[in-house]
């Protein structure tokens, strides 16, 4: 698995539309096949902060992910309402493992 926690801070008069945005993107998200799970989070002290947890089945599908009309649409769609420009940490699944086990045991 290949997991990206994507961190974005919204300007407060656009959470609204930003939810909006990205929510139409996850819908569409997790019906791709190297989707396994895009979570969209918003932080409870402070509404303008979202993390979007998206989780590959590979390390090529983020790839595959941007090249998708949902993708483009949402990129485009909120680029002006970011009060700061987003960054991102990539993570690998460390448990369970691939076969749902942890591989100690």
């Amino acid at each position: 698995m290949f997991i990206a926690h994507v961190f974005v801070r919204v300007k407060p008069e656009k959470v609204s539309a930003f939810k909006e945005a990205s929510l139409d993107n996850a819908r569409h998200s997790v019906q791709e096949p190297g989707v396994a799970r895009f979570d969209v989070i918003q932080q409870r002290d402070d509404p303008s902060r979202f993390v979007l947890v998206e989780v590959y089945r590979t390390a090529d599908d983020p790839a595959l992910h941007k090249q998708t009309a949902h993708y483009a649409r949402w990129r485009d769609a909120v680029a002006e309402m970011m009060a700061e420009p987003r960054s991102s940490i990539q993570y690998e699944n460390v448990f369970p493992g691939e076969d749902g086990w942890d591989s100690a045991g």
